[in-house]
């Protein structure tokens, strides 16, 4: 839906997109939180399990937590008092598009860099109008061998 306002034109899809793939980036530039990310992976987890591996408290685990929670990375139960996280990887794909519009632009460049090197190795240069031909170098000469004597 695209609204025009003000001399402004909105468009709430691209803000909405724009907004998911800042949270996700911003969880995953954190190599804790890709640590944390890791470890879901292989199956759910509490919140002292995601902390156990790094010198934090449950605290600050738990704002770890709510950074991937934040760009859709984890989902949380509470059972009991116990918190589980899990992993949802929906999310990862909307990074990923985006990145490989990324990787078609740069494939596309270095496609080009590659066919321009590949023709330049293929032309010969002419040599100037004005210069005289090179002489031939002399044969070498080469020490005859002698067939042995029987």
């Amino acid at each position: 839906m695209t609204v025009a306002w003000q001399e402004r034109i909105f468009n709430y899809m691209v803000d909405y997109h724009s907004q998911r793939l800042d949270a996700l980036f911003q969880a995953l530039a954190d190599p804790t939180r890709r640590a944390m990310l890791r470890r879901l992976a292989e199956g759910e987890r509490n919140v002292g399990e995601l902390a156990g591996p790094f010198d934090m408290t449950l605290a600050a685990a738990s704002k770890h937590i709510k950074a991937l929670e934040r760009a859709g990375l984890v989902r949380r139960e509470v059972r009991g008092r116990i918190h589980v996280c899990r992993l949802d990887a929906e999310p990862l794909h909307g990074g990923f598009e985006w990145l490989r519009h990324y990787e078609r632009f740069w494939n596309q460049r270095l496609d080009d860099l590659e066919a321009l090197l590949r023709a330049e190795d293929q032309v010969v240069p002419a040599p100037p109008a004005d210069a005289a031909p090179e002489p031939a170098p002399p044969p070498a000469s080469r020490p005859q061998r002698r067939k042995p004597r029987p």
